[in-house]
């Protein structure tokens, strides 16, 4: 809740499944899942594959141009710190 009110940009969770129960329960349109340490940009977005949308005309995308908005976001970062080449 206290990063819902804004007290912070990123919540780290050790595991997936505990970061993403409150990602759920507060509005997951606008989660993504970053994952750290590895030599590359690596995000997805917070929910499942909803495969049962598919070819129904009823799936949402908004959250996929989320986690690529800030996969872009996280190599523009990585640029900016290691001299313009992002990985």
């Amino acid at each position: 809740m206290r990063a819902r009110r804004g007290e912070f940009d990123i919540v780290v969770a050790q595991y997936h499944d505990q970061g993403l129960i409150p990602v759920k329960l507060l509005g997951i349109e606008e989660g993504v899942n970053a994952t750290l340490g590895l030599p590359f940009v690596r995000t997805s977005v917070d929910h499942g594959t909803a495969f049962d949308l598919a070819g129904t005309g009823r799936a949402d995308a908004g959250s996929l141009r989320y986690a690529i908005r800030s996969a872009l976001d996280l190599v523009r970062a990585r640029r900016g710190q290691s001299g313009g080449r992002a990985r």
